[in-house]
């Protein structure tokens, strides 16, 4: 999804049913993870920190990781598919590179590859701080499917 200008939007109907999709996910509620960007295959998550999402020492937990760049890739695919579909995630593999330490998390999900039935995103997630520094904690690749509603 090259060429993308980083102040591009999505139409307002593919934020609406982006947003009613994530809306419906219990776990990212759970986690207090929110959507903060919708673009045409792109979408960015944060996760603010909280005891809750964090490890024995203190870092964001790998599953709270995992878990929001998952959905930040999956929801990145969804933007580029028709009405009346849904995504589902087939795989993915994450590299944790360094503690996931700060304010919060945001995970980038970007589409590298867009097809009619599968997808290919790639994955990072950031440690932000206060001051406005983010350091790259994971990163990762995804392959999704489209599936039609009636299908399931």
């Amino acid at each position: 999804m090259e060429g993308h200008e980083q102040h591009e939007q999505a139409s307002a109907e593919v934020q609406e049913r982006v947003r009613a999709s994530f809306d419906q996910q219990g776990l990212m509620a759970h986690l207090g993870a929110r959507l903060t960007r919708i673009a045409p295959g792109v979408v960015h998550i944060v996760l603010p920190a909280r005891p809750e999402v964090t490890q024995q020492h203190g870092y964001f937990h790998a599953g709270a990781t995992s878990s929001v760049a998952d959905s930040a890739g999956g929801y990145a695919a969804f933007t580029l598919f028709p009405e009346n579909t849904e995504v589902l995630t087939v795989e993915y593999k994450i590299n944790l590179l360094a503690p996931a330490l700060g304010n919060h998390l945001e995970a980038v999900g970007t589409v590298l590859k867009a097809g009619r039935t599968l997808t290919v995103c790639q994955l990072e997630v950031f440690a932000a701080q206060d001051d406005g520094t983010r350091k790259l904690v994971a990163n990762g690749q995804q392959t999704l499917i489209r599936v039609n509603r009636t299908e399931q």
